[in-house]
Order: C-alpha cells, then sequence, then structure tokens
C-alpha cells in the first residue's frame, strides 16, 4: 500500500473506525472492574479520551476533502454527540443518577462514537440498523436503557422462582445479614419496614472500619456498641477508606485493626444519646458516607443486628449494560430504532 493510499483510507475513516475498536477491551475491563468493586479508575478512560481527540481530529480533516454535504453531516453528528449526549452523563452524575464513572463513560462514548463506523464482514456490512440521525453514541446510550430494563425482569423472575413474592421483587433480593458486608447495594429495608432509601452498603464498611469492628462483632453484642461510651477516646478507631470491599481490613469476620481491643477503650462520652456512634462518624469524615445520614445508618445497623437475612438491592453497575449496549450497536445497530420500526410497520 502506498502512502497515498493509506492517506486516503485515514481520511475516508476506515482506518479510524477500526481503531475505535480499541473502545470495546477498555468498556469490558471497565464493566469487569464494576461488578468485581464498584470503582473504575479515572485512568483507563484516558488513553480513549486521547484516541478520541485524534480521531475526531481526522476525521473533520477527512470530511473537509469530501466536500461541504460530508462536512456538514460530521458537524451534526459531532454536535449531537458532544452537545447532548455528553452533557447528558454529566447531568444524570449531578442528579445522582449513576456514579461519577459512569459519567465518564459516557462522555467517553461521546467523543470516540459521534458517528456510525460501519465494518465489513464476509457479506455483510455491520451495524445492520442505522438510525437517520446517525448519532453511534445516541443509539449505544439508547440500547444501554433497553439493556437495563431486562434487569429488573431476570431479577423478578429469579424470585419468583424461588417462591419469593414481594412488591420488591424486581429491584432486590433477600441476603443472609452476615453476608451483607461483602455485597455492593443497598438495604430495601428499616426496622419499619421496607424503603428505597435503605442504608448504602459502602458506608456501612466504612462505619465498621472506623471502629475497627466486623458486622459479627456488632451481631454479636449490639448492647455493648449500641452504647456510643464503646467509642475510643478521640471517636475514632481507624481509617473508613471509601467502602470498597477491597479498600481496608475484612469487616465479614472477627477481630481489630493491629490486634486492639475495643474493652480497653477510653469512654468517649461528648454525645451520650448517638447510639452507635453514628453521628461522630459522620462527623469525623473528611467528606460524606455517601449522603448517608446518622438516623440511616441506625436504622440499618438496628435491622442487621436484629434480622437473620434481609432484603437488598445489589443494583446494576450502569457500565455492564453500557458495554452490553456497545456492542449491540457495532453489531446489529440501534435497537430502539429497530423497535420502533417493526411497531410501525416499516421495512
Amino acid at each position: 500500500m502506498t502512502l497515498a493510499t493509506a492517506l486516503d483510507a485515514l481520511f475516508a475513516g476506515r482506518t479510524t473506525h477500526l481503531l475505535r475498536l480499541f473502545a470495546v477491551p477498555v468498556f469490558a475491563l471497565a464493566a469487569y472492574r464494576d461488578i468485581e468493586t464498584r470503582r473504575v479508575r479515572n485512568e483507563l478512560w484516558v488513553p480513549l479520551v486521547v484516541l478520541g481527540l485524534v480521531l475526531l481530529a481526522t476525521d473533520a480533516v477527512g470530511a473537509l476533502r469530501l466536500g461541504d454535504f460530508r462536512l456538514r453531516l460530521f458537524v451534526i453528528h459531532v454536535a449531537v454527540s458532544l452537545g447532548l449526549v455528553a452533557p447528558l452523563g454529566y447531568v444524570f452524575w449531578r442528579l445522582g443518577g449513576f456514579g461519577g464513572a459512569d459519567a465518564k463513560a459516557i462522555i467517553v462514548l461521546a467523543l470516540v462514537f459521534p458517528e456510525f463506523p460501519t465494518y465489513y464482514l464476509p457479506g455483510v456490512a455491520v451495524p445492520l440498523v442505522q438510525p437517520p440521525l446517525g448519532v453511534f453514541s445516541l443509539s449505544v446510550l439508547s440500547n444501554t436503557v433497553l439493556v437495563g430494563l431486562a434487569f429488573p425482569l431476570l431479577l423478578a423472575a429469579r424470585n419468583l422462582l424461588a417462591g419469593r413474592r414481594r412488591p420488591i421483587m424486581l429491584i432486590g433480593r433477600p441476603v443472609r445479614v452476615p453476608a451483607v458486608a461483602t455485597e455492593y447495594g443497598s438495604l430495601l429495608e428499616t426496622p419499619e419496614g421496607f424503603t428505597r432509601d435503605g442504608l448504602d452498603l459502602d458506608a456501612l464498611r466504612m462505619y465498621l472500619r472506623w471502629r475497627g469492628l466486623t458486622l459479627s462483632d456488632l451481631r454479636a453484642d449490639p448492647d455493648r456498641y449500641r452504647d456510643p461510651a464503646s467509642l475510643s477516646p478521640d471517636g475514632e478507631r481507624g481509617a473508613p477508606t471509601d467502602g470498597a470491599l477491597d479498600a481496608g481490613p475484612p469487616v465479614t469476620d472477627g477481630g481489630t485493626p493491629d490486634g486492639e481491643d475495643e474493652s480497653e477503650s477510653t469512654v468517649y462520652a461528648d454525645d451520650p444519646d448517638d447510639p452507635w456512634g453514628t453521628a461522630a462518624f459522620l462527623a469525623n469524615l473528611d467528606g460524606d458516607a455517601y449522603g448517608t445520614t446518622p438516623a440511616e445508618l441506625r436504622a440499618g445497623l438496628e435491622l442487621l443486628v436484629d434480622r437473620d437475612e434481609v432484603w437488598l438491592t445489589p443494583g446494576l453497575p450502569f457500565i455492564v449494560p453500557t458495554f452490553v449496549g456497545l456492542l449491540v450497536a457495532l453489531t446489529y445497530g440501534d435497537l430502539l430504532f429497530a423497535l420502533l420500526r417493526a411497531v410501525g410497520g416499516t421495512p
């Protein structure tokens, strides 16, 4: 291949489309990390941001070479992708709809995939279904929503097969309390009944690490640890971390960090009306515990020391359906457009 031929292929988009496939293994790794730890490092997105900027500049040059119509189409695609899809990621993060890593994933998609790529396989070109607007990141986002909708249906089917017929079977599942500290998600119960605003399990791990305790410690002697006098002199025992499973000492079996014995602690009585020391814990943090209040933390602790089984919502990491939505978009195309076309009877 001559240099001129290679440049023609590059600026015509064939090479840039292939380079965009680098996003697939990156999103696969992000989905795996999201399932395992609910944490995705910022560094993971940096190569895709650099790649997206380079490919965007290359495609802009290619659009200029192909004339006004192609340039206008390119500008529309980029404007919708970066002006609509990317801000949606930020807005949903600000509204608490999903986490920072989810927002970054959407913004990266908008940068790397403003237009539909085309891949030629033997006898067929994919994606198969492309909507008229042709903004690929928007199609990935709509695919993600449809894939995400399947999760509560699968959860409900699992609960029905197990004989669990509750109104919350679409969003939760029961878990034995000793296993709660190694789960991600939030409780769907308080001592008063079911709720959508139960204790975040990351906040629970932060609290246990701060006190140097495990969940089994609390369950073995709840009266002792409910008393704020059981706190250490300065109200702090250990680093709360960010609540991730692998971010600090285990919180599922006995023992305190560094072999310390909680019974030797000096009385901490700044607030004798602070059951479990939840207010002291939250006041001691540099930030917060995912918006958890002292009352919410106390309610969760009371539930966990009293029950053998609780309902929790595992929550589907948003990057997982995003990865599936990306794969579907790269192969089949836009699921929502195909569905609307089928309903409308358009071939």
